[in-house]
């Protein structure tokens, strides 16, 4: 048990990742699929560009940095997603 003073640790982003896939694969229900890499990067990427972001105030730079991408191709990124 925590006290108020502590915090819980971050839960695994690869917890979550793996709780949507199964559910991903649930709703397929037998369903072919295919690209399934491609479909996850470009489900994932979007959300996490905005976050950074947020979280960095809009500060490209800083956004660059904490997702370990130069800035040009941070800039790349946000163009593909319309978010400049």
């Amino acid at each position: 048990m925590t006290s108020d003073n502590e915090t819980a640790p971050p839960r695994p982003l690869r917890e979550s990742a793996k709780e949507s896939i199964t559910h991903y694969f649930e709703q397929l229900d037998g369903a072919t699929c295919t690209d399934l890499h491609a479909l996850v990067l470009a489900q994932v990427e979007e959300p996490l560009l905005r976050a950074v972001l947020q979280e960095t105030g809009g500060n490209q730079s800083k956004a660059a940095a904490m997702l370990g991408l130069n800035r040009g191709t941070l800039r790349k990124k946000l163009r593909q997603y319309h978010l400049i």
